[in-house]
């Protein structure tokens, strides 16, 4: 089942965002395995990062590989929200 995640840290800014996305895809851990959509919004230094998910087992796998890094840019993200998909619509998601 799909999932949609969203954290909230108390402090992420634009700089910290772009240095964790800068880390992930030099390691090789961008795009993840299973992630279906990321998103980051809002205004620096509160931004908030949704993502969907095509199971809760692939989020915990790429969450092995982003804790070091956000530990390393300075990011706690806190305790996300995890969300059951109930339907999804996109231009590249067919409606259920």
């Amino acid at each position: 089942m799909s999932i949609v995640v969203r954290f909230t840290p108390d402090t992420l800014t634009t700089e910290m965002y772009d240095e964790s996305v800068r880390l992930l895809g030099e390691r090789g851990n961008l795009p993840a395995d299973g992630q279906l959509l990321h998103i980051c919004f809002g205004t620096s230094p509160n931004l908030v990062v949704s993502e969907v998910w095509e199971s809760r087992e692939q989020w915990r796998a790429f969450l092995e590989q982003l804790i070091p890094v956000l530990s390393t840019v300075g990011i706690d993200p806190g305790d996300p929200e995890v969300f059951e998909v109930h339907n999804m619509l996109s231009a590249s998601v067919p409606a259920r």
